[in-house]
């Protein structure tokens, strides 16, 4: 029997691959023969780092960069050594998190940190890029992270423009002779699951900015000269395009790597499921095991689990979910791919209880103990061991 298990991070208690660790140890227990193999899984947002440097063989870094507010915050990236790939979560360096609610002013906050964090990983080698960019602090048209790269935004005296969205009032010019020259050499899958355009009523400073401190008077303010600096950043660079789908992700910053790197914009399953191949690994399988923290309806409008569910009815598998909890609109799922998902608490617990490590393993793994038992009832006379 072979199962392939790939479980996004129940965040606060397992990362992903000891969940796949924990379902790997409930198999063996009814089905020791079973070969069961542990992929990485998350959705390009926070746990996508640990996920693909535990799953693939990756080394972490630490880099110390400017946070949102310009204080130094250090940075976790990793470095999937076999491609030389860095896997970047945005928001350790300019993410809504560094800062408390009363600091969060989108006026202020700025992108340079990320361009310090893929600097470095460029000094170390890395040409190949997978930034998620969800979870920010900023809207400054992801402006912060070219400078950090050696773009120039001048304002009228020539000079670089202030960090932050109140920078961009300024803005006159776009200049590139000093840009870090292997920037041209770089390539970047951007894990983006939203569409928003950069400017206009579902722009990044109307939709995004309230939660980022914006007060309604920025709102307009910030929405024109973001308009301004796509226009200006179209005579230099065709392919910018303030209307395409995802430009206006992460304040900008969608905008910001297409029109200056090369880079695609993706949902951030599916980046995960191409780096780590994982349809090789379905396909060949018996059973696909996945889940998350918590599965709900919004599981089933298209997150991580969703994503392998899919995938692996494109090889008619049968999926299995298991998730820390669930809600009674989570039969979402079952339509969306997965055949059956079983919450793992396994009595009267509190949420510090429940979400311990420990305890959490050792739920799973005695809940796909008794899963597996109901698999080996349907295979009669040892025929599982065909498998």
């Amino acid at each position: 029997m072979r199962i392939v298990t790939a479980i996004d991070s129940f965040k606060g208690s397992m990362t992903s691959i000891e969940a796949g660790n924990a379902v790997a140890e409930g198999v063996k227990r009814v089905f020791p023969k079973a070969e069961v193999e542990v992929r990485p899984l998350a959705d390009g947002g926070e746990g996508t780092v640990d996920a693909l440097i535990d799953g693939m063989n990756g080394i972490r870094e630490l880099v110390t960069v400017t946070g949102p507010f310009g204080k130094p915050v250090e940075c976790v990236y990793g470095i999937i050594r076999e491609t030389m790939t860095a896997v970047i979560e945005m928001s350790g360096a300019a993410g809504i998190t560094l800062a408390s609610r009363s600091e969060l002013n989108p006026l202020e906050a700025t992108t340079y940190g990320v361009g310090e964090v893929i600097r470095d990983a460029i000094g170390k080698g890395c040409r190949r890029f997978i930034v998620g960019i969800g979870g920010s602090a900023t809207n400054d048209g992801g402006v912060g992270m070219l400078q950090a790269l050696g773009y120039g935004f001048l304002d009228k005296d020539g000079r670089q423009i202030e960090r932050g969205a109140k920078g961009l009032k300024n803005l006159e010019s776009i200049t590139d002779e000093y840009v870090l020259p292997a920037l041209k050499e770089c390539e970047f899958m951007v894990a983006c699951d939203v569409t928003n355009p950069l400017c206009g009523s579902e722009g990044c400073s109307a939709v995004y900015g309230p939660q980022k401190g914006a007060t309604p008077s920025m709102i307009p303010d910030m929405d024109k000269w973001l308009g301004f600096y796509a226009t200006l950043a179209k005579e230099k660079y065709p392919k910018a395009d303030a209307k395409y789908p995802g430009t206006g992700a992460a304040g900008g910053m969608g905008f910001a790597f297409l029109t200056f790197t090369d880079a695609v914009l993706a949902p951030g399953i599916n980046i995960v499921i191409e780096e780590t191949r994982l349809d090789d690994y379905i396909k060949v399988a018996d059973i696909v095991v996945t889940g998350e923290g918590m599965l709900d309806f919004q599981t089933a409008m298209g997150k991580a689990p969703i994503g392998v569910a899919k995938l692996a009815k494109k090889y008619s598998k049968t999926v299995i979910a298991f998730a820390g909890g669930v809600t009674p609109d989570a039969t979402a799922c079952n339509e969306n791919g997965i055949d059956a998902f079983f919450p793992i608490v396994r009595g009267v617990a509190t949420l510090d209880e429940a979400m311990s490590t420990d305890n959490a393993k050792r739920n799973l793994a005695d809940t796909t103990e008794q899963v597996m038992r109901l698999v080996k009832v349907r295979y009669p006379n040892n025929a599982y061991e065909k498998l």
